[in-house]
């Protein structure tokens, strides 16, 4: 039976300061690194042990997987990495405060920009000292690939053909897959995997540094309910992240 893990990464550096973050590149945090070594607790406990990893481009995602697999003793699986796995861009919003732009704009358009389900926020200019252009991660793409701005819908578009065409290629082979990337390229996978209706998608928050285990068919239809390792951590973790742009 094909077993998916989804790791979210641990607290990054601009989740403690609550600054939007997107594709810029920033590192975990002191909590963020002890979160990801918690998750590779948990899978050591509940033996469960992936076989091959997925990551994003970007380093809180890649600091999370290796500190997990460390403390599983699992360091030694292939590894993958793809842009199609990073986190949503925020657009013009990255490296603006949570908290700043709610007390700014207001509730309404805040929470349309964070958690809606089409509208992107305004686009980056090419010359923010926070767009990716020329960023070396990214030198073998079209720049006109390279997003200024994203929805949860594009995110969902970017990442769904590497999933069918490359993750679930492991999967059907019968390995166990651990993913570790963002709140929202997760959540477009999650919203993918248990067919949540567009409105309801908003309402789905992923802790960060806590694994998310799907049993899958071999259809990679879930075949039964998807469980966190430690569900009341998830669920403390969730409510946190529900709440960011209150502080």
């Amino acid at each position: 039976m094909p077993k998916l893990i989804l790791v979210r990464h641990g607290q990054s550096e601009w989740n403690e300061k609550n600054l939007f973050t997107g594709w810029v590149d920033v590192r975990l945090s002191a909590v963020g690194e002890k979160e990801a070594k918690r998750a590779g607790q948990l899978l050591k406990e509940s033996n469960t042990l992936p076989d091959v990893l997925y990551t994003s481009k970007l380093s809180r995602a890649i600091q999370t997987a290796n500190i997990a697999l460390s403390e599983a003793d699992r360091l030694w699986i292939p590894v993958t990495r793809s842009w199609r796995l990073n986190e949503r861009h925020y657009g013009a919003l990255q490296g603006k405060d949570k908290a700043a732009t709610l007390a700014e704009y207001g509730e309404e358009k805040f929470t349309t920009w964070r958690r809606s389900f089409a509208v992107p926020p305004p686009t980056i200019s090419d010359d923010s000292e926070f767009s990716q252009k020329g960023d070396a991660r990214y030198k073998d793409m079209d720049p006109k690939v390279i997003p200024a701005t994203e929805s949860l819908s594009l995110v969902i578009d970017r990442l769904l053909p590497y999933w069918e065409d490359v993750i679930a290629k492991d999967l059907l082979d019968g390995k166990t897959v651990m993913i570790a990337a963002h709140g929202n390229s997760l959540r477009g996978l999650v919203k993918h995997l248990e067919g949540i209706s567009d409105d309801d998608i908003a309402k789905l928050n992923i802790p960060t540094g806590i694994p998310l285990v799907f049993e899958l068919d071999d259809n990679l239809v879930p075949s039964k309910p998807s469980y966190y390792l430690d569900p009341e951590a998830a669920a403390a973790g969730a409510a946190a992240v529900a709440n960011q742009g209150k502080k």
